[in-house]
């Protein structure tokens, strides 16, 4: 049996980089996947591409920001499947600014969609979650929860509020029987990183910073996520597993 076989599982940013990785790989385990994301192409692209590899997928455009979008999607699965197994929070934005700079515009709208964005889905998806035997939240954190570099503070602020928010909730649902788990990635070649990892300087400092001198690929944060949303990590919750090869660990 395929190890996520008949769950549900709702994904937002699932319309490129690593969450569209995670839903190809959940659905090829097996789950029906929502495929949420602001973006109304990326989304139907991913859920077609699933299809494709003839999973299930349905696709529904999410702006994390409105409550009444979220409210939306909770609705519709709970009209067609009354539960959810596995809840993924991964949308995500990235800024580069001098913290002196930064705007309480920038500042809002990065913790709207990093980090309020999860609290809202699992605070409001409880109940489905509940619903469901062995279910869990995975949350997208970063190696910069707990490094630092220049012009991230409101980036790195966000993803070590994720870490501390999945291990408080984990506590919390523990009693519904629900999981919470982050992970936090390294650097992977993806549409936040693109324009930094143009700069062969840039690149080659970031490898030499690696112990395994490579970056991270979208699949091997979906098979990182795939180990805590399946019965293999039953008895993990409130941990962060870092998935970076090794960066962190290097001086």
């Amino acid at each position: 049996m395929r190890r996520l076989e008949n769950r549900i599982a709702l994904i937002t940013g699932a319309g490129g980089g690593f969450g569209r990785a995670i839903a190809q790989e959940f659905a090829h385990e097996g789950a029906h996947v929502f495929a949420t994301d602001v973006s109304e192409d990326g989304t139907n692209e991913t859920a077609e591409l699933i299809r494709g590899e003839g999973g299930s997928a349905t696709a529904i455009r999410l702006d994390v920001r409105r409550t009444d979008d979220i409210a939306s999607v909770l609705k519709t699965i709970e009209e067609k499947h009354g539960k959810l197994h596995v809840l993924v929070n991964n949308a995500g934005i990235t800024q580069r600014e001098d913290f002196r700079h930064i705007s309480d515009e920038q500042w809002n709208e990065i913790l709207d969609i990093n980090l309020t964005a999860a609290m809202r889905l699992s605070r409001d998806a409880l109940k489905l979650l509940a619903a469901a035997e062995g279910a869990s939240i995975i949350n997208v954190s970063s190696i910069m929860e707990g490094v630092h570099v220049r012009q991230l503070s409101a980036y790195s602020t966000t993803k070590a509020a994720i870490a501390g928010l999945s291990r408080s909730v984990a506590v919390e649902y523990a009693a519904f029987g629900v999981r919470v788990n982050y992970i936090c990635p390294g650097y992977a070649a993806t549409g936040m990183t693109e324009r930094i990892l143009r700069n062969e300087a840039v690149r080659k400092g970031l490898i030499d910073r690696t112990p395994l001198k490579r970056f991270a690929e979208t699949q091997d944060i979906a098979k990182a996520a795939l180990f805590l949303a399946s019965d293999d990590a039953s008895f993990i919750t409130g941990e962060g597993l870092t998935v970076d090869g090794g960066m962190n660990i290097q001086l």
